[in-house]
């Protein structure tokens, strides 16, 4: 169930506590001894990464078809010449209109744009998205979106999720012309997509959600069901300035001329 959003959408902390007072040298002080559980973390970071590089891997049909741009493709295309590529698997509700799409799957994706990073190191990355091609192409459109989109056909899901769900990020690696998965995450795991929850996890008043471990009364305004993603009207957040840019809230049409959805909610 989702939270339903009672925030507005600038939320100052008005009168909320602040931290006490110190000098420069006694915060200091107080930081470097958060440092060395900092390091410790960052380093137990790197060993889970190297377990990672050392998992097995599952065979996956490389011609397992996807719908793109052009038409019906096989899912080794998307490596695009290149040796691995991670997918986000983004949820979508057919027929329904881009304020009520998932709010998680915006808040992942939203976070991704530039992709000349994991090309230099022959890396491709692509959303694959459930559901109809047209109709969650018009959302890529509306929320501006760069990353390479597909939609898993019906008969793909099997194949692709394997009794898992969308909203999962997957890592797969090619060898010739055959497919393999290395590694999949969702939930938390899908923060690594989101800089936004580490840099808020460096600030005063940290994500500002009601689970978090902050001291009395810090502003708590969020569950984690979903409303923390959403706006004061019910909206994903990131939808906002897509409407102050004049985007059709209506996902439609889509910006190469082809027709709209002709399904009532998007007439």
């Amino acid at each position: 169930m989702i939270d339903q959003p009672t925030h507005p959408d600038v939320s100052p902390v008005g009168d909320a506590p602040r931290p006490p007072l110190a000098d420069r040298t006694a915060f200091q002080a107080e930081l470097d001894r958060l440092r060395v559980r900092e390091k410790a973390h960052t380093r137990e970071g790197d060993a889970i990464a190297a377990a990672r590089r050392r998992l097995p891997m599952v065979a996956v049909d490389p011609q397992t078809p996807l719908t793109g741009p052009k038409g019906p493709v096989p899912l080794i295309d998307l490596f695009d010449g290149r040796s691995q590529l991670i997918a986000y698997f983004h949820m979508w509700h057919p027929g329904r209109p881009a304020a009520q799409q998932c709010e998680g799957c915006t808040f992942n994706t939203s976070h991704v744009n530039e992709l000349a990073y994991l090309h230099s190191r022959d890396v491709s990355y692509a959303v694959l998205s459930e559901g109809s091609y047209e109709e969650s192409f018009r959302y890529r459109d509306f929320m501006g979106y760069t990353v390479p989109w597909y939609s898993v056909p019906q008969d793909s899901v099997d194949r692709l999720i394997a009794g898992r769900y969308f909203g999962i990020l997957a890592c797969y690696l090619r060898d010739g012309e055959q497919v393999y998965e290395t590694y999949w995450t969702s939930g938390r795991g899908n923060e690594a997509m989101a800089p936004s929850y580490g840099l808020l996890d460096r600030t005063v008043y940290g994500r500002q959600e009601d689970w978090e471990d902050s001291p009395q009364g810090w502003p708590q305004r969020w569950g984690s069901k979903g409303g923390q993603f959403r706006s004061a009207d019910g909206r994903p957040m990131a939808q906002q300035p897509r409407l102050q840019a004049g985007h059709d809230d209506g996902l439609g049409p889509l910006s190469d001329g082809r027709t709209r959805c002709t399904c009532p909610l998007h007439n």
